[in-house]
């Protein structure tokens, strides 16, 4: 075996310093995918949430002209429910 004491204490530091930076080397563009990944989220969500809505507004105009059936002007207006429900809870989240 190997005496401990053959390692020397700078020769640890050296390694350590070197962990670190590679650490922080990969960290920087993982923070900023990220952050794009975030805004990216967010922005596609509000536009499906807004299409939802559209969606769920001319099935109703529809049904009102009769040509919608009752089951699917339910359904719209159950996502269009379910979809300003996460819209109002994630605003608050954030006020």
């Amino acid at each position: 075996m190997s005496d401990p004491s053959l390692i020397s204490s700078a020769a640890v530091r050296g390694a350590y310093r070197s962990s670190q930076a590679l650490r922080a080397e990969k960290a920087a563009p993982a923070e900023e995918t990220g952050a794009n990944n975030f805004s990216d989220m967010v922005r596609t969500a509000s536009a499906q949430a807004l299409e939802t809505v559209r969606t769920g507004e001319a099935t109703a105009q529809a049904g009102l002209r009769g040509e919608a059936g009752t089951q699917q002007v339910v359904e719209a207006m159950m996502a269009m429910e379910s979809t300003v429900k996460v819209a109002v809870s994630v605003r608050d989240r954030f006020v």
